[in-house]
């Protein structure tokens, strides 16, 4: 197998691996709003995440950033934490604060953050030349997010199918609004006690 697909297969193991909750769990709860109508809104929020990692991946990869590294590993469930609350927060996307557009933004900067950690992982893995390792493991990072995000779509739908089935049409809140807090009120207790057990001080 060449460095480059060894890298891919790392990358791509790394987001998909259970060990790497907090990076499923981020992509969970950013996604856990949107429906398939919602497919343009959904690419550009994972857009911004994606280009956000991928910046502070190269950045910090080639010594140009330097993060520490437990500050990092207990910032990643905040920014979880955070997702997951505005998800419960914001009961009305078309009154929310700019209707909304300031998703791709948080997802972005969320995105940086966890590029750090991602590039915690990586930098432990090569040795001299940089260039092969970084774009591998990126490949595989993406190709990750997308069976992730492809699982949770799936997920999601077909909890909303249940939900549905199990309601009547004209009960209140909608199967999809309970949905949405229902995910989210879960991935938050969760990503709170990640925090918690990683608080640098």
């Amino acid at each position: 197998m060449s460095e480059l697909l060894t890298f891919v297969h790392l990358g791509f193991r790394h987001i998909v691996d259970l060990e790497a909750m907090d990076h499923i769990l981020f992509l969970l709860v950013l996604t856990a709003i949107y429906r398939g109508r919602d497919w343009w809104d959904s690419l550009w929020v994972i857009s911004a995440f994606t280009v956000g990692h991928s910046m502070t991946l190269a950045l910090a990869v080639t010594g140009a950033l330097r993060l520490p590294t437990p500050l990092i590993e207990f910032l990643i469930p905040v920014t979880i934490v955070v997702m997951g609350l505005e998800n419960i927060l914001i009961r009305n996307r078309a009154l929310a604060p700019f209707s909304g557009a300031y998703r791709p933004v948080f997802a972005g900067v969320f995105g940086l953050v966890h590029g750090a950690g991602f590039a915690n992982y990586l930098q432990r893995l090569f040795q001299d030349s940089i260039a092969v390792p970084l774009l591998g493991f990126n490949v595989g990072i993406e190709l990750g997010q997308i069976l992730v995000l492809l699982i949770a779509g799936l997920g999601l739908a077909t909890l909303d199918a249940l939900v549905a089935a199990l309601r009547s049409p004209t009960a209140s809140p909608p199967a999809h609004r309970l949905r949405v807090v229902a995910v989210s009120a879960v991935v938050v207790l969760v990503a709170a006690r990640m925090a918690a057990t990683r608080t640098p001080w």
